[in-house]
């Protein structure tokens, strides 16, 4: 039995800071970081069944063609991440009365797919792009308490990256779902991303304070790795990705992050039009997601 200081339940059975129960939600769930922009998704639904808010955590449930989706803000950071993915497991994993892991023929794998900003490290991928991640790279420290198992491949490029930075720690990285990147990316831009724990110094940007390194932007966009796989590079920054698939891989979700790129770091841009940029993203995201079964 799991204690109640571990699976927290509010006073109507509802899982702790996501406020929701079991059958709030459906199998495919479209999160976003702003919470304003749950109902920039759910004016799209023909219907909305449920809608909650707690925190920065805002969800709307609803039908979007005869789909029944669910989508849920999570706010910035993979701290935040941390908490969503693993209370969205719960409630699909975990029987609350019982407080019991349910056994492994009943447990339910997830569609999570987060659709959110970026900013592109590299001039040819310009403002406007919708872009799918193959690969996150994760700065964070998240995954310092918990036992991921990296590919080989993740592995040497991890510590390529580390050196490249001369960071005192091992980034890691992920690969996300290639079975949601094909099924919803379909003719988007496909790249590496880059997850930061902040949005000033740790993606390179300068007000008052200096960064330890002056070249840091110059040291991730120039960053290679040659494999059997091809070549290797970085695409965008973000700040929550890594968090999404190193957790969907540990806890057996299918997760696909899809950012708007709305700045360029390369050249120095910054969109006029940044929430047409992700209106386009969240249209193609919902006509993608109805020819799955």
């Amino acid at each position: 039995m799991i204690p109640s200081s571990e699976l927290i339940l509010n006073p109507d059975g509802s899982i702790y800071h996501l406020n929701l129960l079991p059958d709030h939600i459906s199998d495919t769930i479209l999160t976003v970081g702003d919470p304003a922009r749950v109902a920039q998704v759910s004016r799209h639904f023909d219907s909305i069944e449920f809608e909650t808010t707690h925190r920065e955590f805002v969800t709307h449930v609803g039908y979007y063609r005869g789909k029944r989706l669910t989508v849920l803000s999570t706010g910035m950071g993979t701290d935040n991440i941390d908490i969503v993915m693993n209370e969205l497991d719960a409630l699909v994993n975990i029987d609350f009365m019982a407080r019991e892991v349910r056994p492994a023929e009943e447990r339910l794998s997830l569609r999570i797919i987060r659709i959110g900003t970026s900013g592109s490290l590299q001039a040819d991928v310009p403002v406007g792009t919708l872009l799918a991640t193959e690969h996150a790279v994760g700065l964070d420290s998240l995954m310092q308490f918990y036992p991921l198992m990296e590919t080989g491949l993740e592995t040497e490029i991890a510590t390529e990256i580390q050196q490249t930075l001369a960071l005192p720690f091992a980034p890691y990285i992920v690969r996300g779902s290639d079975l949601l990147r094909e099924q919803v990316a379909v003719g988007m831009a496909v790249g590496n991303t880059l997850t930061c724990p902040g949005f000033y110094g740790p993606q390179g940007r300068r007000l008052r304070l200096d960064l330890r390194q002056p070249d840091y932007i110059a040291r991730l966009q120039n960053f290679r790795h040659q494999s059997a796989e091809g070549e290797f590079r970085l695409s965008n920054f973000e700040m929550e990705t890594a968090g999404y698939y190193a957790l969907g891989r540990l806890l057996g979700h299918e997760v696909l992050s899809l950012n708007a790129i709305v700045a360029n770091r390369a050249t120095g841009e910054f969109a006029e039009n940044a929430g047409a940029i992700v209106d386009a993203l969240i249209e193609r995201t919902l006509q993608q997601l109805i020819a799955i079964n």
